[in-house]
């Protein structure tokens, strides 16, 4: 069982050699790469070789069991941490997703329910900014459209990891599951009846592309400037300083009109373009990137729901995993580990039994 760790056992012995040598450093992006492999092995390393010692420690425990029946509880519990080590390396030895290690772009969009929609939108955005904090992420709000009430339209965020992550702890690997239609069921404040009402927003997460991820043609671009309109100060509705960029091969737009520079809204919209276009190839060229993103937000219909937050119940609802809590208030302030790592078992769970 587990042969093919022995190769992993030497590359990892490998890595750590050539990770030594000084001279690997003076290339920092290829000692990134190296870093990066390193610390993906080093779990199942540690994992394989606490799994070979107790095997080990079995044959020797049932020697001694064989003269001494003192030695049989000894026996049992190696034999339940043997079983443990097993689970934990084919958990391991999934393939892993390769955008996991990357950071994100979350977008937030009010769908059905009018004003009540844009202020669950804001409460959404509120939730994740909170979550980014207790993690020790850094966000960057990167274009929204308020509501007259002071929810949003719509909403674009970059969330950044700070420094290196352990494998499956980057922001990608845990946001990619708050993809969907996000149902709340709440009396909205305009309501005078006290009647529940129930409207959606929807979540749009997409892995941030870099430069070298997604290559763009400018002559594929066609760009507009027109006048900001909303919050933004005095350059508001007097300089031609929002930007719309329609990527034509795709017919993707994406409009920027949160900063005051032409310059900056025009960098702000090619970081979200890239965004789009990475996770359109990676649909394209891989279904399991297909598959996972079916439950991503197309239309903001309250029939696609993934989750459901009813604040009368203090409830929260993942639709998708069967996961059910009544601590609302406490994943809105950004508790939200337990319903992630809900998500997270069942995907492991589901790539474990298609590898077998």
């Amino acid at each position: 069982m587990f042969e093919a760790v022995e190769e992993l056992v030497g590359e990892h012995a490998d890595l750590e050699r050539r990770l030594a040598d000084p001279a690997i450093h003076a290339d920092q992006a290829g000692a990134r790469r190296l870093n990066k492999r390193y610390a993906e092995l080093t779990p199942i390393i540690t994992a394989y070789r606490e799994w070979k010692r107790t095997g080990d420690d079995i044959g020797t425990a049932r020697e001694l069991a064989a003269e001494d029946p003192d030695f049989a509880d000894e026996v049992k519990q190696l034999e339940r941490r043997r079983e443990e080590l097993t689970e934990k390396l084919r958990l391991l030895l999934v393939p892993r997703d390769p955008s996991d290690d990357k950071d994100v772009i979350l977008e937030i969009k009010a769908g059905e329910g009018g004003d009540e929609s844009a202020l669950f939108a804001g409460d959404l955005l509120r939730m994740y900014l909170r979550y980014a904090e207790r993690n020790g992420w850094k966000t960057e709000l990167i274009g929204a459209t308020e509501s007259d009430l002071g929810g949003y339209k719509d909403v674009q965020v970059a969330v950044k990891s700070r420094g290196t992550t352990e494998p499956g702890g980057g922001v990608w690997a845990r946001l990619k599951y708050e993809g969907g239609v996000h149902r709340v069921q709440r009396v909205p404040a305009t309501e005078s009846q006290g009647r529940i009402h129930t409207s959606a927003a929807g979540v749009l997460v997409l892995p941030e592309a870099e430069e070298v991820d997604v290559e763009i043609n400018p002559n594929d671009l066609r760009i507009d400037v027109y006048r900001s309109s909303g919050p933004g100060g005095q350059s508001v509705n007097t300089t031609d300083s929002a930007v719309r960029i329609t990527h034509e091969p795709t017919g993707i737009v994406v409009s920027c009109q949160n900063e005051k520079s032409q310059l900056q809204n025009k960098e702000q919209a090619l970081r979200i373009l890239r965004a789009r276009l990475l996770a359109a190839a990676q649909e394209e060229a891989d279904k399991e990137a297909s598959d996972a993103r079916r439950s991503q937000v197309r239309t903001v219909d309250r029939s696609e729901r993934v989750r459901t937050y009813n604040f009368p119940e203090n409830r929260i609802s993942d639709h998708r995993v069967g996961f059910k809590a009544y601590n609302l208030d406490q994943v809105l302030d950004g508790e939200l580990d337990a319903v992630i790592q809900a998500c997270v078992d069942a995907d492991s769970a589901a790539k474990l039994a298609a590898a077998q």
